[in-house]
């Protein structure tokens, strides 16, 4: 094969990163339009199928790139020698397709962006197969951090959310086997998998010294992107709508669900984004264009230039009632423009821990060979024109969860049980506080009042009482743990929210 045509490939790569100030991209899709680059998730999905913040329209060939930028004749001459070089003098014959991956590779870890990566082939099919909002896996979004595939965000109500992956876990193993090296491509295609089969991951959690092991139980899930409840506040009727991703239709599903409770009457409106990993850049402005007032910025963006472009309300008109927005460390992206445009332009209270801190746009390019590219093509700025990347968004009002809402999951291949002293032990002394029963101290040390709290509870599930913990006490205590996270009553930040329209 020619050497320019095989090169083909990097030379647009090459293009693309290193292009002329007045460079311009156009994205061919079906119909030949030009389509918005899209706010995607600050993510790669845990499976090749679990990418609920992609943009699900681009079931059709990704966008291709035809750009100003061109490399100097002179130094696509010294790349074709450094590639005829090693064709011809390594000791051993290299993979042409390797070597000119690898090259692109090495081009996007010079940008020291972990949202910039390249796509074979064969990633690049299974990344277009995670659109469908219908998948397999364990239900996380995961990115590399520092070089550390890392939890952004378990999706509600799925496998790694029962098992107890939290954002920031930092997975080192998978099914025991390092995963250090590997791209985050590749280390998704390993935690993928197939229904009720299972992964066992090994995670260092920040603030806690020891490694451990979680069992995840791969299953299907169908992502509903907003739900909706109401709840009363005092004499107030108050609404509730959770956004968990902003997929394609979460616009008009917000919009179905938001005028159906303000038919029923509502008095406020709490949104909760908390867990939301983000989604498309248009989503969040289609909602943001029901909520924040005519003429208002719902976002703004930056581009290579330090050019700014205002996106601003097209709202007729002022929602009548308060919002509240809860977020926590998982709401990222588009959940951050969201909960900044509410907390800044219109003046609403955001309720909950800092977010996570990701203020840049990605868009997918076609290499012209089933491979793609993706690429972070622009900054944005929250309504304020703050950047928050690696920074987060805070809450007006902070409020961190109870204690067992953020612990791991007690870890009992050997069984725990009176005189050990470990950071398993102290897990489960807080599980059992929080379950109302009462250990004795909370530090690690199973004292005899920890053996005694353990009976009781191993006799309330009717497990054998022995006051030892094995996998059948720790599993149990992970489930009563879960039934009391999934209990409104116990949501301090949606019991706080309510409380705000009392006032």
């Amino acid at each position: 094969m020619n050497v320019e045509k095989k090169l083909l490939p990097i030379i647009v790569a090459v293009s693309v990163l290193l292009g002329a100030a007045g460079m311009f991209i156009t994205l061919q899709v079906t119909g030949g339009e030009t389509a918005e680059p899209v706010m995607q998730e600050p993510a790669q999905p845990e499976t090749g199928s679990d990418a609920v913040g992609e943009d699900a329209g681009e079931e059709e060939p990704s966008a291709a790139v035809e750009t100003s930028g061109k490399l100097s004749e002179d130094k696509m001459e010294k790349f074709q020698r450094a590639y005829a070089t090693i064709m011809e003098a390594y000791v051993e014959a290299p993979d042409e397709d390797e070597l000119l991956e690898g090259a692109i590779s090495g081009m996007l870890e010079t940008l020291d962006d972990p949202y910039s990566v390249y796509m074979d082939e064969e990633s690049a099919r299974e990344f277009m197969e995670s659109l469908d909002p219908s998948f397999e896996g364990i239900g996380a979004e995961v990115n590399m951090i520092n070089g550390q595939v890392t939890i952004v965000s378990p999706i509600r109500d799925s496998p790694a959310e029962d098992a107890g992956l939290r954002p920031n876990d930092m997975i080192l193993e998978v099914d025991g086997e390092s995963i250090e090296g590997l791209t985050l491509n590749e280390a998704v295609l390993k935690i993928r998998g197939e229904k009720g089969s299972t992964v066992t991951l090994t995670i260092e959690r920040p603030g806690m010294s020891d490694e451990f092991q979680i069992d995840v139980i791969r299953d299907e899930i169908t992502v509903e992107t907003v739900t909706s409840e109401r709840y009363e506040a005092g004499d107030k009727q108050i609404g509730y709508l959770e956004i968990r991703s902003f997929a394609q239709d979460t616009a008009n599903r917000f919009k179905e669900e938001l005028d159906e409770l303000e038919e029923q009457g509502i008095d406020g409106l709490v949104i909760d984004v908390r867990g939301n990993p983000g989604g498309l850049l248009q989503s969040v402005e289609e909602i943001g264009n029901l909520l924040i007032p005519k003429d208002e910025p719902i976002v703004q963006r930056q581009d290579r230039n330090g050019d700014i472009l205002r996106h601003l309300s097209t709202q007729e008109g002022e929602k009548e009632y308060p919002i509240v927005t809860l977020i926590d460390e998982g709401s990222a992206s588009a959940s951050e423009i969201l909960a900044a445009a509410l907390k800044e332009s219109g003046g609403h209270e955001v309720v909950g821990e800092t977010t996570f801190g990701k203020g840049t746009v990605q868009q997918t390019f076609d290499l012209g060979d089933e491979s793609e590219l993706k690429l972070t093509v622009f900054k944005w700025l929250t309504a304020g024109g703050n950047d928050i990347n690696e920074v987060g968004v805070d809450p007006t009002e902070e409020v961190r969860q109870p204690e067992y809402f953020y612990l791991s999951p007690v870890q009992a291949e050997e069984p725990l049980e009176f005189d050990e002293n470990s950071e398993q032990v102290r897990n489960a002394q807080l599980m059992l506080e929080g379950l109302g029963y009462d250990p004795g101290r909370t530090d690690g040390y199973f004292s005899r009042d920890t053996e005694e709290a353990v009976e009781q509870f191993q006799a309330d599930v009717e497990l054998d009482v022995t006051g030892v913990i094995d996998e059948d006490t720790a599993l149990a205590l992970r489930d009563e743990i879960v039934d009391m996270v999934r209990d409104p009553e116990n949501d301090r930040q949606l019991n706080r929210a309510l409380e705000l329209f009392e006032q």
